[in-house]
């Protein structure tokens, strides 16, 4: 794991993930958190110094690397939980920081937020380091310091005050407007920080007690295990896919269902480019497919809580597109989401611009109507009569306004294009639609919504279909390959050993594939608006790695399968993309790429045992 110098930046890779179900904070490999917002995942950051080392704030509670020399510093998490363990073995012994946030599985969301850190020696002795510098909405709010009575320290930003409590031998001081200390543990002893946010207005907080962090540790740890208790799988693959399933529950806004893509916002997709999001929202298609992987793993009360969030955004209307759906909206379900430049921070390493909010709130993109088709239609009921007549309409409407160019899965900003994809989600809707009112006897213009259905069938076989290329491409005026296509046989458009998907597949090999890692499409050869380039797309590569293994390809799947988890970090996590060196780019963790490595898992196991079963 590489450092955290005062005027540096970790690699993205180099942190794991911890949340409370609200919001989430990143811990980097030398004990410092440079990420966390509250109180929701969405809200202006205290702790932002992954996006500007000197300007975003940061805590860190590390052995103290002045004073100790030679340490080796491993991460981990507690098997099957999200505990974040920070280890340093020195000469002189061997100490840990152990970092989580108890869980708030609450239908109420709530303004305060803890997150716990506790430090530990186990043999010998060592020397730690405290050093808690909050910078407020994005380091661009002042705040002032108040050392209390109790020996704990209060910020008070705007909006939020971060209360640190701290137990013996841990004393804090004042510096400047932060707070630091120095302490040392012998073998057996702790020392615990206690962070808590809270935007309601000070409330004191109760005093701290030792008794109180074991309880709060052994809490955090029973409801991780107890919740993966749920699961089905029981594949090859287990580590990896328990580590995934967590992380897309700790993408998950408790009090609403509604999963993000990413925790973090501004990571970027290449070192000094441009394509720098925010991820820390609700995609419709994004959080369908998350929704897909829990329920494959068994995981029914996370996707009925996303299905009744996602049936109140067609209910409420109001999308700031003027669509019935937009492709994006807030965890709370509000559909605006103003792009802005912070400017007055740098980025990582110097990647900017750093945008917050996300102006393709209100691109069109028609493919959103066939994933929410799809996560509905895993339900055996969508919500009554009401909830019906709500998708109904919504089919009735997409039956009249389907045929439309519209800006694709990947959000390009290069202009409106017929996109092949967005036509395969289309026929996803109307087949989803129909399947309900037939199983369900529900109401339904099935005579239309079964014409619109073969008509687009026909349409992506006759236009999507490249003669030359033999293969689907990614619209219908061009020639060049999309890898969302590797979607075509998960939703049941074409078989997966068809010869023309396998000759797509054959096409994709030698165009978007890069010894297993894929890219989304050449940008070169189809111009997105945007300029420089990305890495392969960890979403793509596991779902190359479904495709391949439910076309038979088993052993091509499994290398695959196995190369791109060598691309995880130390604990199991991905980003958005792999760059040119290996390293992770984009946002991070990413739940699209998570979801997908579940769906490959489970795909390459259903193979594996059928090819060792001979097919029985």
């Amino acid at each position: 794991m590489n450092g955290h110098p005062m005027n540096g930046y970790p690699q993205i890779a180099d942190h794991g993930m911890i949340g409370d179900l609200q919001t989430a904070a990143l811990v980097s490999g030398t004990g410092t958190i440079d990420w966390w917002c509250t109180p929701r995942f969405d809200s202006p950051s205290i702790f932002a110094s992954l996006l500007d080392s000197e300007r975003g704030g940061h805590c860190r509670l590390a052995v103290d690397a002045d004073r100790v020399a030679g340490a080796t510093v491993r991460q981990l998490y507690l098997p099957d939980t999200a505990i974040l363990v920070t280890r340093f073995m020195a000469p002189g012994g061997v100490g840990e920081v152990a970092d989580f946030m108890e869980p708030n599985p609450s239908a109420t969301a709530s303004d305060r937020h803890r997150l716990v850190r506790v430090a530990r020696v186990v043999r010998g002795s060592l020397p730690f380091t405290l050093v808690c510098r909050p910078r407020f909405d994005y380091g661009r709010a002042p705040h002032t310091l108040t050392l209390l009575d109790d020996g704990s320290a209060l910020f008070h930003g705007p909006r939020t005050d971060l209360h640190v409590q701290a137990t013996a031998p841990l004393t804090l001081r004042p510096d400047g407007d932060d707070v630091v200390a120095d302490f040392t543990l012998q073998a057996g002893e702790t020392a615990a920080v206690v962070l808590t946010a809270d935007s309601s207005g000070y409330h004191p907080v109760a005093p701290l007690t030792a008794g109180e962090v074991r309880d709060s540790i052994e809490a955090c740890r029973a409801f991780w295990l107890d919740w993966l208790r749920a699961s089905r799988y029981r594949g090859r693959w287990h580590e990896m896919v328990n580590r995934s399933a967590i992380t897309l529950k700790l993408l998950t806004y408790a009090p609403t269902g509604a999963p993000i893509a990413a925790a973090t916002m501004g990571l970027p997709e290449q070192i000094g480019g441009e394509r720098n999001w925010d991820y820390r929202y609700t995609w419709i298609r994004d959080a369908s497919l998350s929704v897909r992987a829990l329920i494959d793993l068994g995981f029914v009360e996370e996707a009925q809580a996303f299905r009744t969030w996602l049936r109140e955004r067609l209910e409420a209307g109001g999308t700031a597109s003027g669509e019935p759906l937009q492709i994006m909206y807030r965890i709370d379900g509000d559909p605006h989401l103003t792009e802005e430049v912070l400017d007055h921070l740098e980025g990582y390493q110097k990647s900017g611009p750093v945008r917050a909010g996300n102006a393709a709130a209100d691109q069109l993109q028609l493919d959103i109507y066939g994933e929410a088709a799809d996560a509905l239609a895993q339900a055996q009921e969508i919500g009554g009569i009401r909830g019906w007549r709500s998708f109904s309409g919504l089919l009735d409407w997409l039956a009249d306004t389907w045929d439309r160019p519209d800006e694709g899965i990947w959000e390009t900003r290069g202009g409106r294009q017929e996109f092949t994809y967005s036509r395969l989600m289309t026929w996803v809707a109307f087949d989803r639609g129909i399947r309900m009112a037939t199983a369900y006897s529900r109401p339904a213009d099935l005579v239309r919504w079964t014409g619109v259905r073969d008509t687009v069938f026909n349409q992506i076989i006759d236009r999507g279909w490249n003669p030359r290329r033999k293969a689907f491409v990614q619209h219908y005026a061009t020639d060049v390959l999309d890898a969302s296509l590797l979607l075509m046989p998960r939703v049941g458009f074409i078989s997966p050993r068809d010869p023309a998907w396998l000759s797509t597949l054959d096409a994709m090999d030698g165009e978007l594939v890069s010894d297993s890692l894929v890219y989304r499409y050449d940008p070169a050869a189809s111009p997105d608006g945007l300029r420089g380039s990305e890495g392969t797309f960890n979403l793509c590569s596991f779902l190359y790695v479904e495709a391949l293994a439910r076309a038979g390809r088993l052993h091509q799947a499994r290398y695959a399968f196995d190369k791109m988890l060598t691309y995880a970090n130390h604990v199991g996590l991905f980003a958005e993309e792999i760059g040119p060196s290996g390293e992770q780019l984009g946002n991070f963790p990413q739940a699209f790429t998570h979801l997908a490595l579940i769906a490959a898992a489970i795909a390459l196991d259903e193979q594996l045992d059928q090819a060792e079963t001979g097919g029985r």
